[in-house]
């Protein structure tokens, strides 16, 4: 990166300032802001370099870390509570979420992880985690709609898995060729239908004869399960010595927690056949055998039959498989995770129609480096964030921005509005709110009455939760794919139809309105106001302060203690004084404090 820049006759940007790093790493690394005093105590360390690292294994030893990756895998596995077709019916699957949370915060080398999730189910001896992640191979969309053809589906549901394992381990456009030969990469039509072969003995049409229109719909094959960490805590409990009766009411509370979960179970393979120009009607094309693209070699099983571990195996092998170009499109989201784009732009297309990459030998590093270090994602995600190009600061210069506008080149940090869910959790944790329990069922805080009044078969009524689960972090918001919740819409979350690896990023009125009046936003400001009261100080002075330290890290400058002093004293005189009219009054600072630019961005 400084030999490029040098090139361009541009220079790194300076470390950026003590709070600025330490908010950068607690988004980046938790998605929730740092605690107060968190940011003083580093900028006053001895040792700012042994400080930096301590915090960093800090975070990455945090539950919340998996959280934070999980919301980007679920983004690109396409991860929803509902099936998207027709009805848009609930579908049991939570406990894949809560799997991949897991698998991020236990650090599974993620050559492993791409093979539980593809074939979990034909691993030796499978463990209940590993057939929980099968349930990746069941997330596509469905329908079991009156007068659906199986036929039909069936293709459907084989180009859907083929656009999203494609777009998820290739970084390819194999979805392009599912009607004719790809217009710009090696990829043909028989590649592309060899590929699904694969995925033949995957048991999915079960929902065509048992699909109902009940909330949750029925998809088996499914199994009920408890998480790993109530599996644990469920074989303590049995373990204990006497039993009395607070341990086996305990007892019974875990196990009511079991949840069912879709997963995969494989069947004989049905005969996948080329369909010509994509026509599931038409049985004239050749039957094919599992395969992966030609142009990139073939798979030796010998006489038996490949099978979705051999491809998961060749997906993550660098030396006879595509390993190497795994290992790049991973190190490549890595990028963008924390840096805010990747060092190729295309996400998912590293095909002739993708960007190149701006420092190619950097992206070639990391690669190897990724699958020398045993694929080992913490370790990347470290190497990273304690990068001098990752520490830099993220202000611009005027040459910069004549130079390199998109910084491209990386001689500044990125700034830009968090994500949809971790807005949210921002705001819900300063005001006091925020439930940081990990794992479970997907919840339903508020949101808008009639929001769903279109939804039918069944017609359904939202029903949100109340007391703590309202207030849970959002990657456990229920997801309906054809309503996406207000909140996740207005920030630019998906609807998780398709593999989404790059998220827009806009600014528009919706997203203002919803920051400064929905009930959740505005129930934070009012928490963050009784904190303000109950732990701020003896007076407003003091009080003021500590808002920005609980809110932004640091103290307000002398513009920003006026602006909000007067605020402060005109919401205060108009809610009538007294004890209530002080509590308004902080709730009105705290609802300026949490729509400003500052706390919604990641600087």
């Amino acid at each position: 990166v400084l030999h490029r820049l040098r090139e361009e006759g541009l220079s790194p940007s300076a470390e950026a300032d003590p709070v600025t790093l330490v908010r950068r790493l607690h988004f980046d690394l938790t998605g929730l802001p740092p605690a107060p005093g968190v940011a003083e105590r580093f900028a006053a360390s001895g040792d700012r370099e042994a400080a930096y690292n301590e915090l960093v294994d800090q975070l990455l030893a945090s539950d919340h870390y998996g959280e934070r990756m999980a919301i980007y895998w679920l983004d690109l596995v396409r991860f929803a509570d509902t099936v998207g077709y027709h009805g848009d019916q609930d579908h049991n699957i939570s406990p894949f979420r809560d799997y991949v949370i897991d698998a991020f915060n236990r650090n599974l080398p993620f050559d492993q992880f791409t093979r539980e999730q593809l074939a979990g189910d034909l691993l030796e001896n499978p463990t209940v985690d590993q057939r929980v992640a099968t349930g990746y191979n069941r997330l596509l969309q469905t329908s079991h709609e009156g007068g659906v053809q199986p036929k039909e589906y069936l293709a459907i549901y084989a180009a859907d898995r083929m656009r999203n394992l494609s777009g998820v381990w290739m970084g390819g456009t194999l979805g392009c060729a599912q009607c004719h030969d790809h217009k710009y990469d090696p990829y043909t039509a028989r590649d592309f239908y060899a590929m699904s072969a694969f995925f033949a003995d995957v048991d999915e049409a079960q929902h065509f004869k048992s699909g109902t229109n009940s909330l949750p719909t029925k998809r088996a094959p499914e199994i009920e399960v408890l998480s790993r960490r109530d599996r644990e805590l469920l074989a303590k409990l049995e373990a204990t010595q006497p039993r009395d009766a607070k341990v086996e009411e305990q007892i019974r509370a875990v196990k009511a927690r079991k949840r069912l979960t879709m997963v995969t179970q494989s069947i004989e393979p049905r005969i996948t056949r080329v369909l010509p120009r994509g026509n599931w009607l038409d049985d004239s094309g050749e039957v094919v055998e599992p395969a992966i693209p030609a142009f990139l070699g073939a798979l030796d099983t010998g006489d038996r039959r490949a099978n979705r571990l051999d491809l998961a195996n060749w997906l993550v092998d660098p030396q006879d498989g595509s390993g190497g170009l795994t290992a790049r499109v991973f190190a490549n989201r890595l990028w963008y995770l924390f840096f805010g784009e990747g060092l190729s732009a295309s996400l998912d297309d590293f095909g002739g129609q993708g960007v190149p990459p701006v420092h190619p030998e950097l992206l070639d590093n990391l690669a190897v480096a990724f699958v020398e270090g045993d694929w080992d994602v913490k370790q990347m995600v470290k190497l990273l964030v304690t990068s001098r190009t990752y520490r830099q600061g993220s202000v611009a210069t005027e040459k910069m921005l004549e130079l390199d506008p998109e910084n491209r080149l990386l001689a500044r940090q990125s700034r830009y509005r968090l994500p949809a869910e971790i807005v949210r959790d921002n705001a819900l944790a300063i005001g006091g709110l925020l439930n940081s329990d990990v794992g479970g069922a997907s919840v339903k805080p508020y949101q808008p009455e009639g929001y769903y009044r279109h939804l039918n078969f069944p017609p359904r009524k939202y029903e949100q939760d109340t007391g703590e689960r309202q207030y849970r972090r959002s990657v456990y918001v229920h997801w309906q794919r054809q309503f996406l919740h207000p909140v996740m819409k207005a920030m630019d979350a998906p609807s998780r139809e398709e593999c989404t690896a790059k998220r827009p990023r806009s600014n528009t009125p919706n997203a203002a309105l919803v920051l400064l009046n929905d009930p959740s936003f505005v129930a934070a400001a009012r928490g963050f106001a009784e904190r303000i009261t109950e732990s701020g100080g003896a007076n407003a002075r003091e009080q003021l302060d500590y808002a920005y330290r609980v809110a932004l890290s640091r103290p307000p400058d002398d513009d920003e203690r006026a602006i909000l002093s007067g605020l402060f004293v005109a919401a205060r005189d108009e809610a009538g004084g007294g004890e209530q009219g002080v509590l308004a009054a902080w709730t009105a600072v705290a609802r300026a404090l949490l729509n400003c630019a500052e706390f919604n961005t990641r600087n």
